[in-house]
């Protein structure tokens, strides 16, 4: 069952590197034997065998495939590490190529001034707030706020850009209801000043039937915020991220936040500076 469950998975990622059904179904039959026949590989794979070659083509045109012209012709998958580097340096030129494209595009004008002092915006992906976390921690110019909820969200790429806003002389403070969470991070921030809040709802809602759990709180300069929240399923895993981010010293949710910060967190926190 594992396996079975394996194979479509890989077939499904290669889907999402740009191959079509048929060619990742070939690519991942062949990565399962040292080489094959189109026979063998249809046999394997469920790929009709007239349509066999035709993604072996695409396949060895995009380098992840080679032929031997004998008779039956024989084919093989070149080596795993080889393949998922091949399909990473296309996958970033192809970002590469599309940032140019947009970056070139006209911009349309709009009909009257745009204010963008008070915005506020959802975001309702994980990647997408992560990302967003870091544009807002790399624009930093003299303060970075953070507060996370779970061990989890202080990864390795969050903790690297938070010691790049240090070396270029931004004030950090972490901080975390419980310190277990902030254990990985203070041998990797020796100069960040870390504090417990020690607020209680941060993890738990004091509603009932609210298993709503804050993820991260952001402030960068005072001016800029981003509030995450989320859910747990049956295992305990984080799922259903969603994040509201605003920008503007004036702005409502902002200035809601900066004192949050100022006379709720850092107030009660334990504050611990390495």
């Amino acid at each position: 069952m594992n396996e079975i469950s394996n194979h479509q998975q890989a077939i499904e990622l290669l889907q999402e590197f740009g191959l079509k059904e048929y060619e990742a179904g070939c690519f991942v039959a062949l990565s399962r034997r040292p080489q094959g026949t189109a026979k063998d590989i249809s046999e394997t794979s469920e790929v009709p065998r007239t349509r066999v070659y035709d993604a072996i083509r695409v396949l060895e045109a995009k380098g992840l495939v080679e032929i031997q012209h004998s008779n039956p012709k024989q084919f093989r998958a070149v080596p795993i590490d080889e393949a998922i580097e091949t399909l990473r340096t296309e996958y970033e030129e192809r970002a590469e190529k599309l940032r140019q494209v947009l970056d070139g595009l006209e911009p349309e004008q709009p009909a009257g001034e745009i204010d963008v002092t008070h915005e506020v915006w959802a975001l309702s992906s994980t990647p997408g707030i992560e990302s967003r976390v870091q544009q807002l921690i790399d624009e930093a110019e003299e303060e970075i706020i953070i507060v996370v909820g779970d061990a989890e969200i202080l990864t390795e790429k969050l903790i690297d850009h938070l010691a790049d806003a240090v070396d270029r002389g931004v004030n950090v403070v972490v901080g975390a209801e419980d310190a277990a969470v902030l254990e990985g991070a203070e041998p990797r921030l020796p100069e960040v000043e870390t504090f417990v809040s020690g607020i209680e709802w941060l993890g738990h809602s004091a509603f009932p039937n609210d298993d709503t759990e804050i993820g991260r709180l952001l402030l960068v300069d005072q001016s800029s915020i981003l509030v995450s929240s989320f859910t747990r399923d049956g295992s305990g895993e984080r799922y259903h991220e969603q994040a509201v981010f605003g920008r503007g010293f004036d702005n409502g949710l902002v200035a809601v936040v900066r004192r949050l910060v100022a006379s709720g967190f850092l107030s009660t926190a334990e504050a611990t500076v390495e």
